[in-house]
Formats: structure tokens, C-alpha cells, sequence
């Protein structure tokens, strides 16, 4: 059986980063991927330039096109691509014009079957116009939300002839391309898992002997891997521990940070999910009713509508450590600092005053709220560290965790970068992405 081909795929927006992390890497890949966002970017310029830094490589276009087939191949194929890829969804006459292309200018074609509804049987049409590869592919989006190229992979690879060439792509790691190896897959595409590392070599070198080795590593992986399609409440909260407060606030377009909410006791990770409270300023009843309400794990959050009458102290913070309650979030004041200190529990809030109000039961339990001005239900998921507090909306929790942590990655790489002498405005070329 023929070596199976480890593609990389540079989804970057600079030519001299990719060709600098390409170089890492190169002695472990076989194909290197001009990515849609280099091709956007920099344009055939980009194909250009790496054809001619690699040689010894396959170049491939990630055109993406959807129409004017002929053009696009031609354009690829004359900067130097081996194989483009097209869009499988586009229409059958674009897909036709762009085989024509492909056979007249010498390269492959490449037919990624992104957000098509039906790819098997559209697997099958394709191999009928005369494509030669076909991608499985998860988009980044659609990773975020949890699709998994590998669950459709095998079914492709039994519905196309053995002389197609079947790839997969999709946020694949070295688990994901032992198993990938296994389910058939000829060419296993990985871009973040090398492209973010900050030891691009190493990680090419470790995806590659998960692809030479692959199936005790896929039944490894198989096993050990969380679900993506239905994550639990757990994967969600393991995958946002790993990620700090301006990841998710990143990850989410600058939305989810509360304001002026800031650490009572610092060198604390708060995550779970919340546990709201309305209460009139001081009124201390419902916040601390709130704690037997609460369970392990969850972080009471407290709307008090004023700064200078705190609803929580020393005593209530006792008992959340009791009942092993995560934190406490208030959008008000907090009081007995000195003890909370002493007791070192996660309490974050915006003022500290020594004056409490009256326990009169106003307010409610387990309704929205405002909270540093987030809204915040019952049932959201809070994160706190020593930067502040966000609040993720529990219906997009988990791709806002999977975002965050790629967040994270793309910053371990800029770092790595950073320490080996480029500046932050070098290494992202900011001189040239500023508004004109």
C-alpha cells in the first residue's frame, strides 16, 4: 500500500509566516496547502512564492471555487499549484469546465465537499465529471459547533472507486489522523495543529507517526477523546478551563466581559454555570437563600443595583465554601474583605464598602439578569480569572470554548514567534493590515 500524504494547511494571511512554519515542518509533509485565507490574502503571489521555496512539494491551491471553474484552475495551475481545489457543492458546468482546465494545464483537481448535504451520493456525481480527489471536509465553523469530518469519512471512501483519491480535513490532531488513516483517508489535511504550535516540527513530526501508525493511536484516541457531537456539560467546562477570560472575550468579538467587576482574591479560575440573582441594593436575602439553591460547581451571580450597600461578606462566603459552590460574581459591593481574604474563595465584584442593608427577601432567584452589563441567565456559563468576568450564552457554549481554545493556540505560536527575537507588530505585519 502507498505511503499515506500528510497535507499542510497554511490558513494564514502572510506569505513570509507560512513559508517560515512550512520550513519547521516540510521534513514530515508531503503536500503544502496555500490556504483559502493566503490565497485571499496575497493571491497568486502566494502560490508563487511557495512553489518556489518548496520544490520538492505538491503545492496545493485551496481556490474554493464556486463558479468560473476554467479561469481559476488555469490562473492556479500557471502560478505553479499542483492541485487545486474547487468547491464540490458548485454547479455541474462549473465542475466540468474546471476538469477541462485541470487536464489542459497538467494538474489534479480537488473537490471539497464543504457543506454539501448529501456527500456520498454527491461523492459519487463528482467522480463521474472526472474529479480525482475528493476532500471530506469540517469547516472551522462547523468545527466550532461540533461536526466531525471523520463520521461521514468511511462512507465516502466506500462510495468512490479506489483510482479517487479521498482526503479529510477538518481540525484534525494526531488522534484524529491515526484514525483518519484507518477509516481509508488517502491525504489527512492539518492546519492549527501545526500552524499554532509553537513547535510546528515536533507536532508535524508527531502527527506523521500517527498516520505511519495509525491504528493503535486511532483506538487510543477513539477512547480518550470526548464526544463532538453532543458534548456533555463536563467537556464543556474542561475545555473552558483551559482558556482564560480575554481568550473568550476574543473568541466572542469583544462581547461577554462584564465591566468593573474585578477579583476580590486574586490567582483564582472560576468556571461554571451560573446561578442568578435580582436583589434590591443590600437586600442580602435571596443572595444568600441562592447558596442552598446552588450546587458544586455553579457560580452565583448577583444584581444589587447599587455599589455602596454590599449583599454578601464574610459568612455567606463561608458557607459557598461548604457547599463547594465555584464563586460568586456581584454587581454591587462586597464586605468582611479582611476574612474573605483569609478564607481566599473566588469572589469577584465592583466596589467594597463595611456597610450591609436588611435581609428582606425582595428580589428573585433564577431569572435574567444584569450583570456588569451582561445579560446573564440561569443556566450560563461564567468564566473568571484575574483579567474579570465573562458570561458565554449556554446554547453557544461549547463552540464558544472550542473558539477560545483556538484563540489560545494561535497566541501560543505568536509567542514562540515573539521569543525568537520578531516583534508583535512584525510577526502579525501590522503595518499592512491597518485601515486604510
Amino acid at each position: 500500500m502507498s505511503r499515506k500524504k500528510l497535507q499542510l494547511a497554511l490558513d494564514l494571511l502572510e506569505i513570509d509566516r507560512a513559508i517560515r512554519i512550512a520550513e519547521e515542518a516540510a521534513e514530515y509533509i508531503d503536500l503544502i496547502e496555500v490556504g483559502t485565507p493566503l490565497v485571499k490574502s496575497e493571491g497568486m503571489a502566494a502560490v508563487r512564492a511557495l512553489r518556489k521555496a518548496f520544490p520538492d512539494h505538491g503545492i496545493v491551491a485551496d481556490m474554493k471555487t464556486m463558479d468560473t471553474g476554467a479561469i481559476e484552475v488555469e490562473m492556479a495551475a500557471k502560478s505553479g499549484a499542483d492541485i487545486v481545489a474547487i468547491l464540490g457543492g458548485a454547479d455541474d458546468s462549473t465542475i466540468e469546465d474546471a476538469v477541462r482546465s485541470a487536464r489542459k494545464y497538467g494538474v489534479a483537481l480537488m473537490a471539497d465537499l464543504l457543506s454539501v448535504d448529501d456527500p456520498v451520493n454527491r461523492a459519487k456525481k463528482l467522480e463521474e465529471l472526472g474529479i480525482e480527489c475528493i476532500c471530506v471536509h469540517a469547516g472551522i465553523d462547523q468545527q466550532m459547533k461540533g461536526m466531525d469530518a471523520l463520521a461521514v469519512l468511511e462512507t465516502v471512501v466506500g462510495a468512490v472507486g479506489a483510482e479517487v483519491t479521498v482526503a479529510v480535513a477538518g481540525g484534525l490532531d494526531s488522534g484524529d489522523a491515526a484514525k483518519a488513516a484507518s477509516l481509508g483517508a488517502d491525504v489527512i489535511i492539518v492546519g492549527g495543529a501545526i500552524t499554532r504550535s509553537d513547535d510546528a516540527a515536533s507536532s508535524a513530526e508527531a502527527i506523521r507517526d500517527a498516520i505511519d501508525h495509525g491504528s493503535a493511536q486511532a483506538e487510543s484516541a477513539e477512547s480518550t477523546k470526548p464526544a463532538r457531537k453532543q458534548p456533555s456539560d463536563e467537556a464543556v467546562i474542561e475545555l473552558l478551563r483551559e482558556v482564560s477570560a480575554p481568550n473568550i472575550s476574543d473568541a466572542m468579538h469583544r462581547k461577554g466581559a462584564m465591566k468593573g467587576i474585578l477579583p476580590i482574591c486574586t490567582g483564582h479560575k472560576i468556571v461554571g454555570r451560573a446561578i442568578t440573582v435580582r436583589t434590591l441594593p443590600g437586600d442580602w436575602a435571596k443572595p444568600v437563600e441562592a447558596i442552598d439553591r446552588a450546587g458544586s460547581g455553579n457560580v452565583i451571580v448577583i444584581d444589587n443595583g447599587r455599589a455602596d450597600v454590599a449583599p454578601w461578606g464574610g459568612l455567606a462566603t463561608l458557607s459557598c465554601m461548604n457547599r463547594k459552590i465555584a464563586g460568586v460574581v456581584i454587581d454591587g459591593a462586597v464586605r468582611d474583605v479582611d476574612e474573605i481574604r483569609k478564607l481566599d474563595y473566588p469572589l469577584f465584584a465592583c466596589a467594597i464598602v463595611p456597610n450591609a442593608g436588611e435581609p428582606k427577601g425582595y428580589g428573585e432567584i433564577g431569572v435574567e439578569i444584569i450583570c456588569g452589563g451582561q445579560v446573564v441567565r440561569d443556566g450560563d456559563y461564567i468564566v473568571g480569572d484575574d483579567s474579570g468576568v465573562v458570561v458565554i450564552p449556554k446554547e453557544r457554549a461549547y463552540e464558544i470554548a472550542r473558539r477560545a481554545k483556538e484563540v489560545y493556540k494561535t497566541e501560543l505560536r505568536i509567542r514562540a514567534e515573539i521569543e525568537r527575537g520578531k516583534s508583535l507588530s512584525e510577526v502579525l505585519d501590522l503595518a499592512k493590515w491597518e485601515k486604510a
